[in-house]
């Protein structure tokens, strides 16, 4: 199993925008995409945001990244993002 830390940098003033295309996005993923277990947007207590990502395997961080509604989510984003995604991949421990 693999795990995925999306920390995003969301503008100034653009939170709620963001919010419902993120929201949006993880609902398609968890409703389409068998091999991935959790995805989750989460927030801390200085409004940073982060995605909590469970996979089952390589193939199906693959299938998420290919899937049309994770494309199709990009356009959704436009003018939302301070910058890209800082992204940390982990295996899990069982």
């Amino acid at each position: 199993m693999l795990a995925v830390i999306a920390k995003l940098n969301v503008k100034a003033g653009k939170e709620e925008d963001f919010e419902k295309v993120m929201l949006d996005l993880a609902a398609a993923v968890n409703n389409n995409e068998p091999g991935n277990h959790l995805y989750q947007l989460c927030k801390d207590a200085d409004g940073n945001y982060v995605v909590l990502e469970l996979y089952e395997d390589e193939e199906a961080i693959a299938a998420h990244g290919a899937s049309e509604h994770f494309k199709a989510s990009g356009a959704g984003f436009k003018g939302l993002m301070g910058g890209p995604p800082e992204i940390t991949r982990m295996t899990v421990v069982e």
